[in-house]
């Protein structure tokens, strides 16, 4: 072939693959175009697409924080309300349609106790069985099935009333127990052991007390109807005569025996109260009471008369005294009627003191109380105290006729100490007053707890007051460790004030301030912080005089312990005086150690025998001492107490209480009241062999035997005499 043939071949090949490569770009070219249209739309459509799925998504977040914040309350709700069913002391349960469990408290619990069984889930009858099985609920005389059967009749019943269980430990709960709407059983434990116990104690109450209602009206019944039958006829008899025709003198004796036989009918009917006491004697009923309240109730009962009379009557509780006791309260407030109301009756001025001071037994439990009623009256002449406390006696003299009255008080009074095992006893001079005393044993519930007093420089403290009240407070502030200043006169106060960071005002004082600037307004100015008391009388609710405002606490007289403890321990002391005070304070402790460097040595001697109180005061008359007598053991305690001796000599063979007893009760109230040891010498006739070491085992210090040996005593005092104490020679 020729080349020009192949040549022309070769170029209508070319020509035909141009045109078909022409074609194929053109289509797709047109692929291309419909390409892109498509992604265009659906380019469209996605960005559509977003934008919802966008909203969707932030509704979805909406909703999901609404119901989290739903949950959280929810959470929080049940938990309050879990919270609140457990704290109630009453059980609480809920069960579902099948009586089961599905969530209870742990009051509901708690008589299950140790039985993990018991829990949500467990069904109502399975309780029942484990509460009869384990003897958890007491079904008295009925069977374990009859008791669980019944139980299930009352949860099926339309109605349920409720329903009283006794549990094993003696407590009782009162089943309440409601059906729901929904077909749950809410289910109530109320605990009402409480009421039960009053409940039962009011029945046994009221049966002892008409029992006993019924005895007393029998008896008085009988009494009266065989007494007063035939007082009846004399006094009726005598108004009949009276209707009748006498002469002069006869109508004065008819006048005379009926005035007579109505005065007997009076002594008749305080004849039959006598008999109701004595009939008491089997009726001690103790109780727990509290003594200083009781005494303070019979004091308040006779201050209208000591008002009307102008004479003071106060209270003197021993601040070591507990004063919750076991005891007939009913009965001591009937003895301290008596003895008090006979104070009062017979005493136009001066003062009656309520004293009451106690002694612990061995056992630390029972204390020996001893409470003594001395007035400032009459007196009794010393040939009438041997009968005072007979039945119908009364001190026949000019002064008692006109006080009316059986004489039974004092009888009874008597009748009821000796009830009590205790026992009472008078001391009286004529015309000058006279001290009724008696002592029991009682046991007691509490022990004395010593106010939490602040912290205050020097505990100085200024008593602007008088009488009894200055004599009380001024003890019972020095007991507790505070430097007292006594005074009665308002001039000058703030001099007088001396550093005292307290204050005691009485009323009355207060009241009778003449000066145009009340003292005490001006102490308040100069001292700001100074803490001022004011005691105000008992019948008055509220003082009267204008330093009330200036006043940190106002207390009524006679003032309880406990009410002056809680008044000191809420007392608040600056930490720094200020200068004039500082001064002040500096020349009072000067003055105080003047003082104490002037006082003389204590001593006390416990002898009952006359002659040798006689012997040992000549022994020592050349010593300067302050000498103290005690006729037995129980009066030289009592004197340790108020004495304060610094050296005691102790007889060991006394009456009532002996030395060894009284030394033995000496040492357990200074470990009690955290006090230095007191030396105490046994002054004793027993000098054999042993009876040393004997004596010494009980508390005494050194035996010394009788008779009396003069250098023997002036050693011993001399030894002891304090650092402070005037020496008891005066050229030693």
């Amino acid at each position: 072939m020729k080349i020009e043939d192949i040549l022309a071949q070769e170029r209508r090949a070319r020509m035909a693959a141009e045109r078909l490569l022409a074609q194929k770009q053109a289509e797709l070219s047109d692929a291309n175009r419909v390409l892109s249209q498509h992604a265009l739309s659906l380019s469209d459509e996605i960005t559509e697409t977003r934008e919802v799925v966008e909203e969707i998504k932030g509704e979805n977040t909406q909703v999901r924080a609404d119901l989290e914040k739903a949950n959280k309350e929810v959470v929080i709700a049940k938990r309050r309300l879990w919270d609140s069913l457990e704290t109630i002391e009453d059980g609480f349960a809920v069960f579902d349609q099948s009586n089961r469990m599905i969530a209870a408290n742990s009051a509901y619990l708690k008589p299950f106790d140790g039985l993990t069984c018991v829990a949500p889930g467990i069904r109502y009858v399975d309780i029942l069985n484990i509460a009869t099985e384990e003897g958890i609920v007491d079904i008295g005389d009925l069977r374990p099935l009859a008791w669980r059967d019944m139980m299930l009749d009352r949860w099926h019943a339309p109605k349920r009333d409720p329903m009283n269980l006794r549990l094993w430990d003696g407590t009782h709960i009162q089943l309440v127990d409601r059906r729901s709407r929904d077909g749950d059983m809410v289910c109530l434990g109320l605990n009402i052991t409480e009421t039960i116990t009053y409940q039962t104690k009011l029945k046994e109450a009221r049966f002892r007390a008409e029992a006993a209602n019924r005895a007393k009206s029998a008896f008085l019944a009988n009494m009266s109807h065989e007494i007063r039958t035939p007082m009846n006829g004399v006094v009726s008899m005598a108004e009949l005569m009276v209707e009748g025709e006498l002469d002069d003198e006869q109508r004065i004796y008819v006048d005379t025996i009926r005035k007579s036989g109505e005065a007997l009918l009076t002594i008749i009917n305080d004849v039959l109260d006598y008999s109701k006491i004595e009939a008491a004697k089997l009726a001690l009923n103790p109780q727990p009471f509290d003594l200083e309240k009781t005494i303070l109730d019979v004091v308040t009962l006779l201050q209208p008369t000591v008002q009307e009379k102008g004479i003071q009557l106060s209270i003197d509780f021993d601040l070591f005294m507990p004063t919750k006791f076991m005891g007939d309260a009913v009965r001591l407030r009937q003895i301290l009627t008596n003895l008090i109301g006979n104070a009062v009756k017979f005493t136009s001025e001066g003062h009656v003191l309520v004293r009451a001071i106690g002694l612990p037994a061995a056992d630390d439990k029972d204390y020996r109380v001893h409470i003594s009623v001395e007035d400032s009256g009459i007196g009794i002449p010393k040939e009438m105290q041997a009968h005072i406390f007979g039945e119908f006696n009364q001190v026949e003299d000019e002064h008692n006729r006109r006080y009316e009255g059986t004489g039974l008080g004092l009888a009874i009074a008597r009748q009821l100490v000796k009830l009590m095992e205790g026992d009472i006893w008078l001391e009286s001079k004529e015309g000058k007053g006279s001290c009724f005393g008696f002592n029991i044993s009682l046991p007691a519930l509490d022990h004395v707890v010593e106010p939490n007093l602040p912290d205050a420089p020097g505990k100085a403290v200024l008593a602007l007051t008088e009488g009894l009240n200055k004599t009380i407070l001024d003890k019972r502030l020095r007991a507790l460790g505070f430097e007292v200043t006594l005074t009665s006169a308002t001039a000058n106060l703030i001099d007088i004030c001396n550093g005292a960071q307290l204050v005691f005002v009485d009323e009355a004082l207060c009241t009778a301030a003449t000066s145009e600037l009340d003292p005490l307004r001006a102490l308040k100015s100069a001292y700001p912080d100074i803490n001022l008391i004011l005691l105000t009388p008992p019948q008055k609710r509220a003082p009267d005089c204008s330093c009330v405002t200036v006043a940190s606490h106002v207390l009524h007289t006679p003032v309880l312990r406990g009410v002056l403890f809680d008044t000191l321990s809420k007392l608040s002391f600056p930490p720094a005086m200020p200068d004039a005070l500082q001064q002040s304070d500096k020349l009072s402790t000067k003055a105080t150690a003047a003082q104490d460097q002037t006082r003389v040595m204590r001593v006390l001697a416990a002898e009952d025998n006359k002659t040798n109180q006689l012997v040992f005061s000549k022994l020592v008359k050349s010593l300067n001492i302050d000498l103290r007598f005690a006729n037995n053991g129980l009066e030289a305690v009592e004197a340790f107490l108020d004495f304060k001796p610094d050296l005691i000599f102790m007889d060991i063979s006394m009456p009532e209480v002996d030395g060894k007893e009284a030394t033995r009760r000496i040492r357990l109230i200074e470990k009690d009241q955290h006090m230095p040891r007191t030396r105490i010498v046994a002054l004793t006739a027993h000098a054999l062999t042993g009876d040393a070491e004997e004596t010494l085992a009980h508390g005494l210090d050194k035996h010394l035997t009788k008779p009396l040996r003069k250098p023997a005593i002036f050693d011993e005092i001399m030894a002891t005499c304090p650092v402070g104490a005037i020496s008891p020679i005066e050229d030693a």
